[in-house]
């Protein structure tokens, strides 16, 4: 199984009195052909579990883009009513449950 993320700027620039977007097109994607259905939960959706589905490609990767702000984020993918707790080459960090959450790092 493997994660990667890619992003994309998709920002727009504002006149006088108009906000930048900063944020960016993250992709999460994940190898797990044998699952029925995958999620993304993490800090930016208050880690619900299954706000955020994934879709599955015919190589049996499931991937989902997210708009995330500039930073670090941790999240978790939840696959068949289970939280993902190992992404061989995934960076991850110890979480108050006692688990790991992966980071994702957006430029």
């Amino acid at each position: 199984m493997n994660r990667q993320g890619k992003s994309s700027n998709k920002g727009k620039e504002g006149g006088k009195g108009k906000s930048v977007s900063r944020t960016k097109n993250v992709e999460f994607s994940f190898y797990a052909p044998e699952a029925t259905e995958v999620y993304v939960a993490g800090e930016f959706n208050r880690w619900e579990a299954r706000s955020l589905p994934m879709d599955k490609d015919e190589n049996g990767v499931w991937k989902a883009k997210v708009k995330l702000l500039p930073g670090r984020h941790e999240y978790k993918l939840f696959a068949d009513s289970a939280w993902i707790e190992d992404i061989p080459g995934a960076e991850s960090v110890p979480n108050p449950f006692g688990t790991s959450n992966f980071v994702m790092s957006v430029p």
